[in-house]
């Protein structure tokens, strides 16, 4: 269990190292996140500050949600490339877990999985207790309530600010009335 927790660390802050050296410490991600940021907050006030009677008002907000839109494209974009390639490397790792780690107890659930996940948390091992835990179902749950976490502590997430306006690259369109 401990080897099967350290590996996961390691792998987790490999995986932050790399994609804060091939992203988040470059010029073009910080410039155009620190543009986000910018716009996002100024289009906000612009909202709340209920200018949007006048017509030319309304054209000045549509440009500004536009540019925001096509800054967070931008963003996507500049993360997209290095996650393609860490992601690459890290499916590599994960099988190769997943095979020193095959058929091995990892850990002892408190709980006995609803019937849906017994699957996946009992997969390759051997007998009928299901509160063993195999080590693909350890690492999802480690991934889901580390992963954040851990990005929020290294300031690498976006600001609530331009999470709100969204506008990212698999985000749906919105509709803008006329």
């Amino acid at each position: 269990m401990t080897d099967l927790m350290e590996n996961y660390a390691t792998q987790k802050l490999t995986h932050t190292g790399l994609t804060w050296l091939l992203v988040y410490r470059t010029e073009k991600y910080k410039k155009l996140k620190a543009e986000v940021e910018k716009q996002s907050k100024k289009l906000e006030k612009k909202k709340e500050s209920g200018e949007s009677s006048d017509r030319n008002q309304k054209k000045k907000i549509e440009r500004q949600e536009e540019k925001l839109k096509n800054n967070n494209r931008d963003l996507s974009f500049v993360k997209m490339k290095s996650m393609f390639a860490i992601g690459f490397a890290f499916t590599a790792l994960l099988s190769m877990f997943n095979s020193i780690f095959d058929g091995r107890v990892v850990a002892k659930l408190p709980f006995t999985p609803i019937s849906l996940l017994q699957g996946i948390s009992h997969r390759n091992l051997g007998g009928d207790d299901y509160t063993h835990c195999s080590f693909i179902f350890l690492y999802i749950l480690c991934t889901m309530s580390i992963r954040q976490n851990i990005q929020k502590i290294l300031g690498l997430s976006p600001s609530r600010a331009a999470s709100k306006q969204g506008g990212g690259l698999f985000s749906p369109p919105t509709q803008l009335t006329k």
